[in-house]
């Protein structure tokens, strides 16, 4: 059954939001998903919208109440990114969306049922260009999903290849940095500087030793978030992957706090799951 709410969502993505030139309109799903939209195009980056039990957060709207699309990136192939049953559905939509993922995981992307002909499989150097969009894949630090936990790039099990990637995404002249999950990793601060990110999204439920023991990878904590948000020169941030998940939560509270007290250069913004904030460069 629809709510209110689900339909509000979906609408505001699709036709009732007038976005003005040089800004970009962004919608917080949950964990790391979020829409993105311009005059001209609208993009999801890892749209988790399936309902699963253990959920804290309820998605906005399903996958077959989504509205048209033009681009989906993927960032690596965890079940709260990569979600197989909506991605089923959305490689049927009827907006025919242009797919876009790491190289090591096309596969399962074809095996959901997208057309080959809408998917593109990226690493690091391979910039994209659609239209007025351009896509500017970077590596991502994550941990392996099987014990013993180790952290990597996912070259091992991937022939060389990045298996974890963050995009850079420039809409409407606003370069927004989705960086999947990751870690702060040597080098990070170094590719970023030059790209003149405008907002991240930044992940901040950490990881601990305890929680790895239960299979749990982490990513950067608040703190590190913040830190690579001012090294690396970004504008402003949006803490994300800290709600979703009981057991994997992360301190948006004093994410803030922490930017204020030691950079308060940075500008942050807290939005609220499925409510549309409008960034203007």
């Amino acid at each position: 059954m629809q709510t209110k709410h689900t339909i509000n969502t979906a609408n505001q993505i699709a036709t009732s939001t007038q976005i003005p030139s040089g800004a970009v309109a962004l919608w917080w799903l949950g964990q790391a998903s979020f829409a993105l939209r311009s005059a001209a195009t609208t993009i999801l980056i890892d749209p988790f919208l399936t309902a699963m039990e253990d959920r804290v957060v309820p998605p906005p709207f399903t996958a077959e109440e989504c509205p048209p699309v033009d681009l989906i990136l993927y960032t690596h192939e965890h079940i709260d990114h990569l979600d197989i049953p909506t991605l089923k559905i959305l490689a049927r939509h009827p907006s025919k969306p242009r797919f876009i993922a790491p190289s090591p995981i096309v596969d399962q992307v074809l095996a959901a049922g997208v057309d080959p002909e809408q998917l593109q499989g990226v690493q690091p150097g391979e910039d994209i260009t659609v239209d007025d969009t351009r896509i500017i894949p970077l590596p991502a630090l994550h941990g392996l999903s099987f014990p013993p936990v180790s952290y990597s790039f996912g070259q091992e099990i991937s022939n060389g290849q990045y298996r974890y990637l963050g995009y850079v995404v420039e809409l409407a002249g606003v370069r927004v940095y989705h960086p999947g999950d990751t870690l702060v990793f040597e080098g990070l601060v170094e590719k970023l500087q030059p790209l003149t990110i405008d907002l991240a999204l930044l992940p901040i439920n950490g990881r601990s030793y305890f929680r790895e023991q239960q299979n749990l990878v982490g990513n950067m904590d608040e703190r590190e978030a913040a830190e690579l948000a001012a090294a690396a020169g970004i504008q402003a941030v949006i803490p994300t992957h800290y709600e979703m998940f009981a057991g994997n939560v992360g301190r948006p509270g004093f994410f803030i706090d922490y930017i204020r007290a030691s950079h308060p250069e940075l500008s942050c913004y807290l939005p609220s799951h499925g409510r549309r904030l409008i960034y203007m460069k």
